[in-house]
């Protein structure tokens, strides 16, 4: 079996790639403070409790609860990994893009950005590989680096239908007016049985 032909992109023109931040930012800051808010109550609370004064029913067990457990108790070291791990991960939320599956496009007008979705740009190309002669299927994967065809040619020797399909799909990658071009990786076969 012949080993998959690989093209390399192109010069990617336009502005440098820049993915696409997901809305998660605002919700991510509003709820760490929320949670930042209600531990400086708390912790006002159990120190108003702990300085004598009256204080709820509820703030008086919470502070019995508190002073009677010591550091090594199994609750509150659970407690504090569950506090650490939900503040970890609101900081990677409020710290990375998130929209992975959005391929930045090429900008042709200022102020306007562009993007294309991974799946969108697979059935693109999947399409355009459909109507090369001699293939019989194809599935497509686009990443954020590489787009990968993996194609059943059912007649037409394999080494002219890779050839065909690697013109094909690198046109239709240009097409698309990615902002990054993607590395294309052509792999043809036969079909089982054959």
């Amino acid at each position: 079996m012949p080993a998959p032909e690989t093209a390399e992109p192109g010069p990617p023109a336009g502005e440098p790639a820049r993915r696409f931040w997901s809305a998660r930012r605002v919700p991510a800051a509003l709820v760490a403070l929320v949670l930042l808010g209600a531990t400086g109550l708390l912790l006002y609370d159990v120190a108003a409790v702990r300085a004598g004064r009256p204080a709820m029913a509820w703030r008086r067990r919470l502070a019995h609860e508190l002073a009677v457990r010591h550091l090594d108790d199994p609750w509150v070291l659970g407690a504090a990994a569950a506090a650490l791990a939900l503040g970890i991960w609101l900081l990677a939320l409020a710290a990375t893009p998130g929209l992975r599956a959005v391929l930045p496009m090429r900008r042709t007008a200022p102020g306007v950005r562009a993007g294309l979705d991974r799946s969108a740009a697979a059935l693109v190309l999947r399409d355009r590989a459909m109507e090369v002669a001699g293939v019989q299927t194809v599935r497509m994967t686009v990443g954020r680096r590489r787009a990968r065809a993996r194609a059943v040619a059912h007649f037409r020797e394999l080494a002219a239908v890779r050839g065909d399909l690697t013109t094909v799909l690198g046109a239709g990658l240009h097409g698309l007016g990615l902002t990054r071009g993607l590395r294309l990786t052509v792999d043809v076969r036969r079909p089982k049985g054959r």
